[in-house]
């Protein structure tokens, strides 16, 4: 079977209002430093890793950093309460974090040198009424924080309050001083959230968007915050770390399974690792679902047609172009988004 693949300008207002997903080549859209295997397979390029590092990962059976973090970091605690000196832990913890420090210094763009692409990807953004972020990175935070500077009308929300995520998160679809809202949710975390040793989860700030990043990483650092966010693993090993948080625990039992019936997909390849977020979608009786594809690959039109149908049901489906004008970065060609 041959697929069509429209224009999003062809289909863009049937899903206007809706719920989007942002996967992994939404990134790569923005910068190609995002088109890499995994962050634990930078570091280990990198030679940034001792082999019992190595062996730690190995052990564990996954590459997700803030896993082992976790792991390491409570095994030193364990020992500490015992009174059982434990310098090789310790040493262990602080060499695994300014790896995983230097993998994302490595890999993540400077805020100048994506800047220019924000105020497309804003406006992309703000015809949904959700957004939910796979990437770890700051770029939709960055996309947001455009927003922040440019218009009171439409505001962007990721409920979160002086730092701290407020559990009653439906009360921020209503409308304040702006006339309408876009609520933004990360399902597997952000480099912008980190906990500490005792659970405790903040999204961290910074006064300039362009200096976030340092403060991010200072602040893994500095203050032993643990990044919240699932780097990478298998299916069971996301769900366990995401009933690890308040945080991802109430954005996948919650916002994912909460009513919407339309679902825009862009660059997300619907791997298997990751199809236990459509499986809490099915219960939010979507009914039309469009797909961004990359050039025209109808194996992967094929996969989604049906990935998306055996978890979602005999919803409609639209395949459009991921590098048509209008959606994401690609501007419209009279790059006037206000008149669509």
């Amino acid at each position: 079977m041959l697929y069509k693949i429209s224009q999003w300008m062809d289909i863009g207002h049937h899903y206007h209002g809706g719920t989007i997903l942002l996967g992994n080549g939404a990134s790569i859209a923005v910068s190609p430093n995002f088109n890499y295997s995994s962050l634990l397979g930078n570091a280990m390029q990198m030679g940034l890793f001792s082999g019992d590092i190595e062996e730690l990962f190995r052990s564990f059976d996954t590459t997700d950093f803030e896993f082992v973090l976790r792991c390491v970091w409570q095994a030193f605690e364990v020992n500490e309460l015992l009174q059982i000196f434990d310098l090789r832990t310790l040493r262990a913890y602080e060499n695994i974090k300014r790896g995983l420090i230097q993998a994302v210094r490595n890999v993540h763009p400077k805020y100048e040198s994506i800047k220019h692409k924000l105020p497309d990807m804003y406006y992309f953004l703000r015809k949904f009424n959700t957004v939910f972020s796979l990437n770890y990175d700051l770029l939709t935070y960055w996309a947001m924080a455009y927003g922040f500077d440019y218009s009171k009308e439409h505001q962007f929300k990721d409920c979160f309050i002086c730092g701290v995520f407020d559990g009653d998160w439906i009360r921020f679809r209503n409308t304040y001083k702006e006339q309408a809202n876009t609520l933004v949710f990360y399902p597997h975390g952000s480099l912008a959230l980190g906990q500490d040793i005792r659970g405790q989860e903040y999204k961290i700030h910074s006064r300039k968007e362009d200096g976030l990043l340092d403060v991010i990483l200072n602040s893994w650092e500095e203050e032993n915050l643990i990044p919240l966010f699932v780097s990478e693993g298998m299916r069971q090993q996301k769900i366990t770390s995401i009933h690890n948080s308040h945080y991802l625990s109430t954005v996948y039992h919650e916002v994912l399974a909460s009513k919407q019936t339309t679902l825009t997909i862009f660059g997300w390849s619907i791997g298997e690792h990751d199809q236990h977020l459509l499986k809490q979608m099915s219960k939010a009786g979507i009914r039309r679902v469009a797909v961004s594809v990359f050039r025209k690959d109808q194996d992967y039109c094929n996969h989604a047609f049906r990935t998306i149908q055996s978890y979602l049901g005999a919803v409609d489906i639209d395949f459009f172009d991921s590098e048509s004008p209008g959606c994401w970065v690609h501007k419209k060609p009279e790059d006037d988004w206000a008149k669509w």
